[in-house]
């Protein structure tokens, strides 16, 4: 859908301020906070939000409350996301210097750290760490339900922690591949896949937005309590998508939206959960269908987890290149 003379002008008014600009260059590498773009761009929050609310009601950036905190991000297609790529490439460099990426590269560098630090700490506690936010199996069985009953030639588990989602699923695969950027997690899954006797099961120190995997390699891919801990969700979703089969599945599981702020604090959650639409969406810009969403609450107070699945059937063709396009953008 194209857009007005009016708002064309009012678009361009709010793109033509150079710390906008920045900020814009900024977001097309991943979605970030007002605190993480304040941080980079070197301004008080006040000023940054400032930035944000012209860009936000000029249509050429997303905002998306999150608990306590508020992201932000590009549009993911459209007109509006059209003249903020075509003016990033007429900048050259993405229109912000390059000290405003390398502070967003020392930004991600301080999260990595802290995520890792936080894993190995909870290891060999993670199980039991887990199973406090929800029935865990109650969990598992609708997992099990959603994933079909096989078998399956490939299993690709993105983020496998413990390995729990290939001990559960891997007797239906002829083998099956699970990633993770923990060794210490990586350890505790080999414990846990040669206890459960599974022998076509490889393990490997990946990371999840740049797996190394062939396309269309895996009849299914897990994505199971992994997008909430991750600065860019919609980037990894799109390379396991890339993963998916014709014909087979990528099934994600995560928590509905909630307040429970101490696990961002604690726990290094990044986003306290996620809308039906947001990952419906996010599903079809990957070219895959939508099923409908399961939902399993918990028996008291606490999580409900959400089963997302996403089937690459006569959409595998249709795939949008936008998504592969941005983690370019974002890689670069």
């Amino acid at each position: 859908m194209g857009v007005s003379g009016d708002q064309a002008v009012d678009m361009l008014r709010a793109a033509g301020e150079p710390t906008r600009l920045r900020i814009l260059a900024l977001l097309a590498r991943e979605e970030l906070a007002v605190m993480e773009l304040s941080q980079v761009l070197e301004q008080s929050q006040p000023r940054v939000s400032r930035h944000l609310k012209l860009l936000t009601e000029a249509g050429l950036v997303d905002r998306f409350p999150d608990g306590a905190w508020v992201f932000y991000r590009l549009p993911a297609h459209g007109s509006r996301r059209a003249l903020v790529d075509a003016l990033l490439d007429l900048m050259g460099a993405e229109g912000a210097p390059d000290r405003d990426f390398q502070r967003l590269d020392r930004v991600r560098v301080e999260r990595a750290a802290e995520a890792s630090i936080y894993f190995d700490r909870i290891a060999p506690r993670w199980d039991e760490i887990r199973s406090l936010y929800a029935p865990e199996g109650r969990v598992e069985a609708a997992v099990e339900r959603a994933a079909g009953p096989g078998p399956f030639d490939r299993v690709v588990d993105l983020g496998t922690g413990s390995g729990r989602m290939l001990t559960l699923l891997g007797g239906r695969a002829k083998a099956s591949v699970g990633l993770d950027l923990s060794q210490q997690m990586l350890n505790i899954a080999r414990t846990n896949v040669a206890r459960a006797g599974l022998k076509s099961v490889e393990l490997r120190h990946g990371d999840i937005f740049a797996t190394r995997l062939p396309s269309e390699s895996a009849d299914l891919v897990v994505v199971h309590q992994v997008l909430h801990y991750l600065s860019d969700p919609v980037a990894a979703l799109a390379e396991a998508a890339r993963l998916v089969a014709p014909g087979g599945k990528l099934l994600i599981v995560d928590f509905a939206p909630h307040d429970l702020e101490f696990l961002r604090s604690e726990h290094q959650h990044r986003r306290l959960g996620f809308e039906d639409a947001e990952i419906g969406r996010w599903l079809e810009d990957a070219g895959l269908e939508p099923e409908a969403p399961v939902a399993l609450a918990p028996e008291r107070e606490g999580l409900t987890v959400k089963i997302w699945t996403g089937c690459a059937g006569a959409a595998r063709a249709k795939s949008s290149a936008r998504p592969q396009a941005a983690k370019a953008r974002r890689r670069a």
